[in-house]
Formats: C-alpha cells, sequence, structure tokens
C-alpha cells in the first residue's frame, strides 16, 4: 500500500513554487533560445503583440511595461517596423542587457555579424529612430521586417512582446490612394502577427466610446470572440475630463454587454496612462534615471484613480482598481503567461522528443555520408539523382498533383506576366473567359497543353487584314511582257505579305512561352527530389549543373523548331499553290460566280441566256473546258449556241476590258481581289496552325523526354572525367561535414538536455497539483 504524501506547510509549499517557478522561466529561456536558432522550429512561445491605430499609444504603453524607455515615442507614426523584444528572466541583472538581433543591412550577413552582440541602450534607441526616420523618407513607409531585440534584466518575464506599427484610418478618395495602399499593407501585416493561436493580442482602444470599435474590427477578423484578446483602454488621464457625469464613467469602466459580449481575457477592459516625457540627461528629459520614471507611472496610476473617485463620489472596489493603472496589467500578463507556461509544458515535451528524433536521424546520416565520402560512391550518388531527376521531370509533364499549384502552380494572367501574351499587329488578345481553366494554377504538362490550345483559339480567331485600294493598284505593278494587269497575280503578292506579317510574331511568342513552361520544371523538380529526401552533400552543385545543360538544351531545341516552322511560314508565304492555299475550289467559284454576275445583270437583265452566259465567263477565268464542250454541241442547237457565244463574247470583251486592259479599279476588280486574298489568306493561316503545332510537339517537346536522358548523361560522364574537383571536392566535402556533425552534435545534446528539464518540471508541476 503506497505511504500517503505528508502535507508541507505554506512556507515550504511557497518556496518549492517558487523555486519551479524559476525553474520554468529558466527552461523557457533555454527554449526560446533554441527555437531562435532552429529557426522556431522547436515549440511554440507564448507572445504579447501589440496591436493599435496610430498614435494610440502602443510604444509608451510597452515601454512601461517593460519599466524603461527603448522607441522612438512621439506624434504622429513612430513605430514603422516591428519591434520584438525577446525578454529574458535574469535575476543577476541590475540593468537591461540588451543585445540586438537584427542590425545594419538586415541582411543575412548582416544579421549574423550583429546577433548577440551587446550594444547599449542608447545605441538601440539611435538605430530604431534612424530606421523610423529612413523608412519615413521611403516610397514604402513600412517594413514587416523585424528590429528583434533580446533583453535579460531581474524584472522581465519570460515572453516575446511585438509592437506593431499602428494601423491607419485612410480618407477616402483616389488622391489618397498611397496612404489607402499603406493602410492595407500594415493591416495585413498585423493580422499575421496576430494569427498564431500561441499569440496574446494587446488590443489598444484610445476611445471613450466603447461602441466604437476601431482597432477590434481588425482584431476580430483573426479572434472572433476575443478569446486570447486582453482589450486596454489607454491614455485614461486625458479621458476622465471630458465625462460629465457620473453615468458616463460608469459605462465607461462597465461597457454593456450589448457592446462587448465577448469573452474577453480578463472579463473586461484595462485602463491605463502613461506619464509623458523622456528619460535622459539633456535638458529636454523629465526623467533623469528610469528608476524616476518608473516613480512617475506609479503616481500617474494613483492620480487616476483619484480622479475617477472624484468624478463618480464613490470609492472604486478593488476589482476596479486591478483594472487601472499599467502595474496591474503587467501583473495580469505575467499570472497569463505563466499560466501559459505551465499549460505548454505538456505540450512542448513530445515537441522536444520530436526534435530529438530529427536531429538523430541527422546526425546518423551525417555520418553516413562522411563514410561515402569515396569517388566510387559519389558517382552512384550522381547517377542516383540524375535517375530521379529524369522520373520527376517526365512525371510532370505526364501529369501529377504531389507539387502543390499554389506555390509552383499559375494562372493564365500570372502565365501572361512572366511568360508573354499572344498578341498580333493589332494587339487583340483573348479574354480569359474564352480559355479554358484560365483561372486554375497549372505547371508541367497541363500548362503546356493549356498555352497551346490558346494559340490555337488565338490564331484561329484571326481574320484577314483589311486590304486598302492603293495596296491593291500598287500590287499590280507591271508586267514584263505586256502593261495589263493580273488579278490573281495581284491577290498572291497582297495575301502572302499580310499573312507573312501576322503569323510571323505569333511563331516568336509560341516558341518563347513554352520555353518559359518547359525551364519551369527545374525548379519543380528540385522541389519533388527534396520532398522525398533525395538529397545529399553535393545536391546544389548538381542542381546548377543540371539546370544549365536543361538551360542550353531547352533554349537550342526551341530555336531549332521555330527555325523549322519559320521555313514553311516563308515557303507558304512565297509560293502560292492553289490545292494548299485553296482547299476548297467550289467555295472560290461561288466567289467569283457572284463578283461576275453583277457585271452581267448590269449590261443585260433581259437575256435568257445570262445564266449561261454567267457560268461561262466563270469558266474562263478558271479553265477552258466549256470551249471544248461548245464545239460538242448537236447541231439542232447551234442557232441558240451561236447567239449565246455572240453575247458571252461581247461579254467576255467587257470583262477583259475592265479586269486586264483597263487599270482603273472598277467594284468586280475589288471584290475579285479581296475574295482571292480572303481565300488564300485563310489557307495560309489552317496550314500554319497545323503544321505549328506538330512541329512545337515533334521537335520541342519530344526531344525533352527522348533526347535529355542522353544528353545529361553524357554531361554527367564529362564531368567526371574532366571536372570531378568541382562536383565533388573531397577535401572540401570533409571540412564542412565535420563541422555539420559538430554542430549537430552540441544541438543534440542541448535538446536532450531541455527535453529532459521540461520532464523534470512537469513531474515538479503534477506533485504540486497533486499536494495542493
Amino acid at each position: 500500500m503506497a505511504t500517503p504524501t505528508a502535507p508541507l506547510s505554506p512556507e515550504a509549499g511557497e518556496e518549492e513554487e517558487e523555486e519551479a517557478r524559476e525553474l520554468l522561466y529558466e527552461a523557457y529561456n533555454d527554449l526560446q533560445a533554441l527555437a531562435a536558432e532552429l529557426g522556431g522550429a522547436a515549440a511554440p512561445a507564448p507572445a504579447v503583440v501589440v496591436v493599435g491605430h496610430q498614435t494610440d499609444g502602443k510604444s509608451a504603453l510597452v515601454e512601461a511595461l517593460m519599466g524603461f524607455q527603448f522607441n522612438h515615442v512621439g506624434g504622429g507614426t513612430k513605430t514603422r517596423r516591428p519591434v520584438a523584444l525577446h525578454l529574458r528572466f535574469n535575476p543577476r541583472c541590475d540593468e537591461p542587457q540588451c543585445r540586438l538581433l537584427a542590425g545594419p543591412g538586415d541582411g543575412d550577413d548582416g544579421e549574423a555579424g550583429v546577433a548577440g552582440r551587446p550594444m547599449p541602450l542608447a545605441d538601440i534607441q539611435a538605430y530604431i529612430e534612424a530606421e523610423n526616420l529612413r523608412l519615413e523618407n521611403d516610397p514604402c513607409q513600412f517594413s514587416e521586417k523585424e528590429i528583434i531585440i533580446k533583453i535579460e534584466y531581474k524584472h522581465c518575464p519570460n515572453l516575446t512582446i511585438i509592437d506593431t506599427p499602428g494601423l491607419i484610418l485612410p480618407a477616402p478618395g483616389r488622391k489618397n490612394r498611397v496612404l489607402q495602399s499603406q493602410a492595407a499593407a500594415v493591416e495585413s501585416l498585423v493580422r499575421a502577427k496576430i494569427q498564431h493561436k500561441e499569440t496574446i493580442i494587446l488590443c489598444l482602444e484610445d476611445c471613450s466610446d466603447w461602441s466604437n470599435a476601431t482597432t477590434r474590427r481588425v482584431v476580430m477578423q483573426v479572434d472572433p470572440d476575443l478569446a486570447r484578446t486582453v482589450l486596454v483602454s489607454t491614455k485614461l488621464d486625458t479621458k476622465i475630463p471630458q465625462f460629465a457625469r457620473p453615468s458616463d464613467v460608469e459605462v465607461f469602466l462597465h461597457p454593456p454587454t450589448c457592446v462587448l459580449d465577448v469573452s474577453l481575457l480578463g472579463d473586461s477592459p484595462f485602463f491605463t496612462s502613461v506619464p509623458s516625457g523622456r528619460v535622459g540627461s539633456c535638458h529636454e528629459a523629465v526623467f533623469r534615471s528610469n528608476e524616476e520614471y518608473k516613480k512617475a507611472i506609479s503616481l500617474r496610476e494613483l492620480e487616476d484613480i483619484a480622479s475617477i473617485e472624484d468624478k463618480l463620489g464613490r470609492s472604486l472596489t478593488t476589482e476596479e482598481k486591478d483594472k487601472i493603472g499599467v502595474s496591474n496589467l503587467r501583473l495580469f500578463l505575467e499570472e497569463l503567461l505563466r499560466k501559459r507556461y505551465v499549460e505548454s509544458v505538456p505540450l512542448i515535451i513530445p515537441l522536444l522528443e520530436k526534435e530529438h528524433r530529427n536531429a538523430t536521424r541527422k546526425l546518423r546520416e551525417i555520418s553516413q555520408e562522411i563514410s561515402d565520402l569515396d569517388e566510387t560512391k559519389l558517382k552512384e550518388k550522381a547517377q542516383l539523382f540524375h535517375d530521379s531527376f529524369l522520373t520527376k521531370l517526365s512525371l510532370l509533364l505526364k501529369g501529377m498533383v504531389v507539387a502543390p499549384p499554389d506555390k509552383f502552380g499559375e494562372t493564365l494572367v500570372n502565365e501572361r506576366v512572366n511568360g508573354g501574351t499572344f498578341t498580333g499587329s493589332e494587339n487583340f488578345q483573348l479574354p480569359n473567359k474564352m480559355m479554358p481553366n484560365a483561372g486554375m494554377r497549372l505547371y508541367g504538362g497541363a500548362q503546356y497543353h493549356r498555352a497551346m490550345a490558346e494559340f490555337r483559339l488565338v490564331v484561329g480567331s484571326i481574320k484577314c487584314p483589311p486590304i486598302t485600294r492603293e495596296e491593291i493598284v500598287n500590287a499590280c505593278g507591271v508586267e514584263d511582257i505586256h502593261d495589263g494587269t493580273n488579278y490573281s497575280r495581284t491577290a498572291c503578292v497582297i495575301a502572302v505579305a499580310k499573312a507573312r506579317d501576322t503569323f510571323e510574331p505569333f511563331l516568336h511568342q509560341l516558341g518563347f512561352r513554352l520555353l518559359y513552361i518547359l525551364k519551369r520544371l527545374i525548379p519543380i523538380s528540385v522541389y519533388l527530389l527534396e520532398k522525398d529526401g533525395e538529397r545529399f552533400s553535393s545536391h546544389e552543385v548538381l542542381v546548377k549543373r543540371v539546370q544549365a545543360a536543361f538551360k542550353r538544351f531547352a533554349e537550342s531545341t526551341e530555336q531549332s523548331c521555330r527555325e523549322r516552322c519559320m521555313e514553311d511560314l516563308e515557303s507558304t508565304t512565297r509560293y502560292v499553290t492553289w490545292s494548299l492555299h485553296n482547299k476548297n475550289r467550289a467555295g472560290l467559284r461561288h466567289f467569283l460566280d457572284s463578283f461576275v454576275a453583277p457585271e452581267q445583270l448590269s449590261v443585260n437583265t433581259h437575256t435568257p441566256h445570262s445564266s449561261a452566259g454567267l457560268h461561262e465567263q466563270s469558266s474562263v477565268l478558271n479553265d477552258s473546258k466549256q470551249d471544248r464542250q461548245k464545239g460538242d454541241l448537236k447541231p439542232n442547237h447551234c442557232s441558240d449556241s451561236n447567239s449565246s457565244s455572240a453575247v458571252s463574247e461581247t461579254r467576255l470583251v467587257d470583262l477583259l476590258d475592265s479586269t486586264l486592259w483597263n487599270r482603273r479599279l472598277v467594284p468586280s476588280s475589288e471584290r475579285l481581289v479581296y475574295a482571292l486574298v480572303h481565300q488564300i489568306f485563310h489557307g495560309i493561316k489552317e496550314h500554319f496552325l497545323v503544321t505549328t503545332e506538330l512541329k512545337f510537339n515533334c521537335f520541342l517537346l519530344m526531344p525533352i523526354v527522348d533526347k535529355l536522358p542522353a544528353l545529361l548523361r553524357q554531361d554527367l560522364e564529362s564531368a567526371f572525367d574532366d571536372e570531378l574537383d568541382n562536383i565533388f571536392n573531397v577535401t572540401q566535402l570533409h571540412q564542412s561535414l565535420g563541422q555539420r556533425k559538430r554542430e549537430l552534435e552540441i544541438e543534440l545534446k542541448r535538446i536532450k538536455r531541455l527535453k529532459d528539464k521540461f520532464g523534470e518540471i512537469n513531474k515538479k508541476l503534477s506533485s504540486l497539483q497533486v499536494r495542493q
């Protein structure tokens, strides 16, 4: 039978609880330091994000909560970059010890150069003010890049406070579009900062009427019930004189449920005032030290309570006093965060175990790579990478859904922006609604097929460009043996010129678009390789080499394919073959009949044989079969034939006079040229569409499938023979892998030590709960 646990004395219980709390803060201190080094992947840590509009007093309230000044506070917009304060409890620091983790340059190298470097508080203030001034003169005005400051202080809890740029309420109107875009950018930045479930939102409202939910409007988009939001009314000292009646003050202190009928953290709002003035030794400074500043904050709280009691005509209750003042807000946040810390302990232990397993696996893989650093095994890995890459590339063309479309897919609008549009001489562009799958984010073979379908639709919908009378007359020219006109030649000259100018730009646009789509396969294939864990030490070098070889092959293949298509277009627009350019000869005959008929009807509308004459004239323009048929007519029709022949000859002379001997462009000649040009242009368009699509599929797409593997294999083998050191620098690999192994060993020890510490804390907290 288990022996019951002896109850602890109150003093011993408090000491043990305080010891567990200090151990908890220390463990979270180590956890947050480890999370910062691992990119925040170790465990989620509670944080307080301060949200409010411009000049709501966010930065001043943060300084009051910490007990010392660090930011640029004043009128207008003074916080133009988020300031992330990573606070660490350190009982040995009597003064704040600050380290700027994101400093000059704000790049990776710049941050690495200043990370962990101690800096005086004055230097950090100067840096923040300089950044605000720089951004004030910058077109963007704001930056989402955080200024990260690590602070150790004996009065600091272990938490992160993030002071965000102030929300903006821009005026309407087109002239305020710049400010409106800035307001949207800041609001998006703030929403991103408060979306994490571990975040505690400090929502600041500078108003005397709770119906005006200016800041809450943004916060409730992320936290609709305000379940993780602490509501704070700032600048209380300026609001108290505004109330004329005690009932107004009562409504302000205790908002009705119709206004705040939500589950607020703390159940009701907090009310704060921060004394104005800066700390320093100059004549403009109001406070000579942070101690004076802290005393002024305490005095301000007492004055606010006295002013409220004077307005109400009664004393405030203890619950009401607990909601007034910066010190009470700080105590509430510390207790809230302590509870969050305690509640998170059981959740953090599995996360640390997962990190421990990941670090162990990485260490095992590094050790294996070090043991495999010989030439034969490195070549085998390179061949494996080559085969895996080609497999992913083939799957992308055939179709797959493993790569996320939101990351790698493109809508038709994005594809047109990056890969160019299909536009002709008149800048015609197909509307998106006419294209299937235009709004879908596609990649690989699906994107290639959509681009080809758009090419068919755009080119297929092109009409023959307009033809002017001047173009017809200029195309007639002068023959080398007579000065008559040949309108069939004129039509051919115009049609091939129009077709060449119209279709050649589309050929270059199609090549550029398809080449862009094929080049996008490289990063997607690399992503799929990394996703499947097919990555090793020389991964980056091989990726660059494959990317360069693929780029050269794709560009040369596209150029060769485009040249083949240009040869087809040149041959089609250089010599007109009627069997090719006019596939529907009956249609052309119908055109010619319709153009000749009006001329005949104008000569003699009462001739009974007008239809026969019309047919005969049309035949004269095309062939001489009717002439041979007239010689075979039976004798009993001679008189009719002679009469018809005479009329036909007269009309033929008139037709020749208007189309061959006379250079005056009559309507019938003009319409005849129009008909021939349109017919020839249509034939060229159909031939261009069919041959272009076929050639790009056969001589661009298929070589990627058939010839690229052999080319990449040849490139890799030549690299093994000539440039092996450029791919596998065994000495450098040994050094880098050895350094990485040592770092992983240290990381593994830290994770294990932290895991054991949280396990010990969890046991101690559980025992305290049982005893209580």
